[in-house]
């Protein structure tokens, strides 16, 4: 008790009084609603008030104003919120007030459970609201909740700390409506993803999330040890390999939105923990990718906005078919005025040094390729740009360019600065395959943490024949902090990784 602030001791102290009372703070029983707040204030009117003449409620107290023998009081469930009327002598009929006088109004508190039962009306200001003839305790709060005043529709002292925010999200999602109303909408973004691919035939699948070699992307995994096996074991930094042996084995178009693990720094569209839509569709190439990427986020667009304009930050970006498409290495000359296409490994290190980038020589020509553009042209492409045809350094599970010797068909999708697609036509030779994964084998030997492992099932795979396939991975989480103009990745996750917090004074301070 020690540890326990002021407020959470007197709600202690008024959890006995309600247990003397042989009231139930947590109640076992299902209890039934019928409505919503949403529900009653969309569509309650007095044409139609026999529909909401027996109504049951709910959801947390919000709000009370007393009034001495009659209150008033907030109710939110997870619709809205809805304006509670409760007159003592409705709830308390016989003689005995105690449930009014005592428990209404001195034993609950903001922040507690109830379920309501009563009847929508309209008060004479013209607010819909419940008047309630029951009430029930369903479940006693013993923190408070940090105090948020709303007046005439504006919210005032808002809870804004990230490290509070993002750490007890419960609570933020309580306190903030706009906040839950993010993750409803990248639920109907997934929602509009998964019915534009079904529409088209393609096939939801599940892959391991454990892996033995972690393939199919150029990232640091976590390792973990699987004890009954006695092997290490690896979280998947992609699902791409599986999704083509799905392709091997006869599927035209297979997709998953996977939960991705990368051992990397955390930043404002960085998380450890991150969900990828990848999918895969025999007989396609890239150029078929492209414009079925613009298909899909033009329908991403309007589902969630209507218009296939979207603000972003303080920009309106235009979701609207087409798409600009530049090549890699003229977006490096027009941002740097540098030509690199015919340079080698030495080359592009002194290139690095002379645009100030940190480089070494552990790197190959892949990944100085890759600095060079991400530090000095990725920010400048804001509206929707695919970024193609890359040098196949950086491209160790992509299919050479049918036209342009030492390229490959590969694009990124930039936006706001920003990847948010990664795209090829997919190398399907095994034995060029092998060849591509022994150079990355030769660059983990330099000292690249980052290369690729060789998997030998997947080669073994290829070898049985894999048809040509076209395949994409789109960050689902970059996505919706565009698409819901959220300016960090941690706002777009219900649970964003976090520091584990100290053994003594971590606690919020709520009332401060």
């Amino acid at each position: 008790m020690s540890n326990l602030s002021e407020q959470e001791i007197i709600r202690r102290q008024k959890l006995t009084e309600l247990q003397d009372l042989g009231i139930e703070p947590y109640p076992a029983p299902e209890y039934l609603v019928t409505h919503t707040a949403k529900d009653i204030k969309d569509n309650y009117s007095e044409e139609n008030k026999e529909k909401f003449a027996d109504v049951t409620l709910a959801g947390r107290i919000m709000g009370v104003r007393d009034m001495g023998k009659a209150s008033f009081a907030v109710l939110q469930d997870y619709s809205g919120r809805i304006q509670l009327y409760v007159k003592r002598d409705d709830i308390c009929p016989g003689e005995d007030k105690t449930l009014y006088d005592i428990v209404w109004k001195k034993l609950l508190d903001i922040g507690d459970i109830i379920g309501v039962k009563g009847y929508g009306f309209v008060t004479r200001t013209g607010e819909t609201s419940v008047h309630v003839k029951e009430f029930t305790l369903l479940s006693k709060s013993l923190k408070p909740l940090p105090v948020v005043r709303e007046k005439d529709g504006e919210t005032f002292d808002a809870v804004t700390d990230p490290e509070f925010r993002y750490r007890q999200r419960y609570v933020d999602l309580t306190i903030n409506p706009e906040v839950r109303n993010v993750f409803r909408q990248r639920t109907k973004l997934v929602s509009t993803i998964r019915q534009f691919l079904d529409r088209q035939g393609a096939l939801e699948v599940d892959t391991p999330v454990l892996q033995s070699i972690p393939g199919g992307a150029i990232a640091r995994p976590f390792i973990t040890h699987h004890n009954a096996l006695d092997i290490p074991l690896y979280l998947r930094i992609a699902n791409e390999l599986y999704l083509k042996r799905l392709i091997v084995g006869g599927f035209d178009w297979v997709y998953e939105f996977s939960r991705d693990f990368r051992n990397e720094g955390m930043d404002r569209t960085h998380n450890p923990e991150f969900t990828i839509l990848e999918f895969y569709t025999a007989y396609k190439d890239y150029f078929w990718m492209m414009n079925q990427t613009e298909s899909l986020l033009e329908e991403c667009a309007r589902a969630l906005h209507g218009t296939t304009d979207v603000t972003v930050g303080d920009r309106t970006i235009s979701f609207k078919a087409p798409f600009a498409r530049v090549p890699i290495y003229d977006a490096i000359l027009t941002h740097t005025g540098i030509d690199i296409r015919h340079m080698d490994e030495a080359a592009l290190l002194d290139v690095c040094k002379t645009l100030h980038l940190e480089a070494n020589a552990s790197m190959g020509k892949g990944k100085l390729i890759d600095t060079i553009f991400g530090e000095k042209c990725e920010h400048h492409y804001i509206e929707p740009t695919f970024i193609i045809d890359y040098p196949v350094e950086m491209s160790p599970l992509t299919k050479s360019h049918r036209a342009k010797p030492g390229l490959v068909e590969r694009f990124e999708l930039m936006i706001n600065g920003k990847e948010i697609a990664n795209a090829y036509s997919e190398l399907n030779d095994p034995l060029d395959q092998r060849a591509r994964f022994e150079d990355q084998v030769r660059l983990m030997e330099r000292g690249d943490d980052e290369a690729m492992y060789i998997d030998y099932d997947f080669l073994r795979a290829l070898e049985y024949g894999m048809p040509p396939t076209a395949g994409i991975g789109i960050g689902i989480d970059r996505l919706c902090m565009l698409l819901l103009n959220q300016p960090s990745i941690q706002d777009v996750l219900l649970f964003p990784q976090m520091r584990p917090e100290r053994a003594s004074g971590a606690a919020h301070d709520e009332e401060a």
